[in-house]
């Protein structure tokens, strides 16, 4: 079985692809999580969790929802981490997760995708983010070949930034940085609502016509990804920004 949390589509893309090589079941952990409700899962084969790289670790609403789940079968846990360079060292908080919810941890494959975390960093112009997409396909390929094979993923090497990266300043990104509090809409917002729909959290309502922000953010940057007219603005540093929200399936990858 497949479970993805996806922000931007990324990792749906990624689930996609493993999905169409392995055959088995794909569901998106997102109306679960929006929703509050836990997961009560079965899988005779192993378990392949994706989802995207927050500050260099698995998010940590995906974490707290497979914490909440039942997982019943198999026990070998796969995970693949879409990201936009590295998922640094988050491999032993996989492993912590895994003891928590009783599985073999098999390894996790990072694959590298379209950069979407406009609140810091650039996004690829649409040329630009094909090649990525159209790149990380055989690097999906052979995660999905060794799942099928039930063999583990290969190890990474990792460095004394990446441990740091994955746990000190992990902490603080979620102290300091994930926050609502900076978003914005201009006075184009046409209230089409599609910012409400995306949030995993319920985090953003309607008044007066206008997307309102509450307190409860995980900076997965669906809203602002996925504005129509481009009418959400994270504080000065998504202005004159890309915008990109993956909307590819993978026969859309085959040349």
């Amino acid at each position: 079985m497949i479970l993805y949390f996806s922000g931007t589509g990324n990792s749906r893309f990624a689930a996609e692809v493993i999905e169409n090589r392995i055959h088995d079941t794909c569901i998106n952990a997102f109306d679960y999580i929006k929703n509050g409700r836990k997961g009560d899962f079965h899988s005779a084969a192993a378990y392949v969790f994706v989802s995207p790289t927050y500050s260099w670790r698995l998010p940590r609403l995906f974490e707290k929802f497979l914490k909440s789940s039942r997982f019943s079968g198999c026990k070998k846990a796969y995970f693949v981490m879409t990201c936009g360079s590295e998922i640094g060292n988050s491999e032993p908080y996989l492993k912590k997760l895994c003891s928590a919810c009783g599985f073999e941890f098999m390894g996790v494959q990072q694959v590298i995708m379209p950069e979407n975390y406009i609140a810091m960093f650039s996004v690829p112009d649409k040329q630009t983010a094909d090649g990525i997409i159209r790149n990380a396909v055989p690097s999906l390929a052979h995660a999905a070949e060794l799942i099928l094979q039930m063999q583990p993923f290969d190890a990474h090497k990792v460095s004394l930034a990446d441990r740091v990266k994955s746990g000190f300043v992990n902490n603080l990104f979620y102290k300091f940085i994930v926050s609502a509090r900076d978003f914005k809409v201009k006075e184009n917002c046409i209230a089409c609502g599609k910012c409400v729909s995306a949030c995993p959290l319920n985090n953003i309502k309607i008044n007066d016509s206008k997307p309102v922000w509450g307190n409860d953010c995980t900076h997965c940057m669906a809203c602002i990804s996925l504005c129509p007219v481009r009418a959400i603005e994270y504080g000065s540093a998504s202005q004159n920004r890309n915008r990109f929200y993956n909307t590819y399936h993978p026969n859309d990858m085959v040349k």
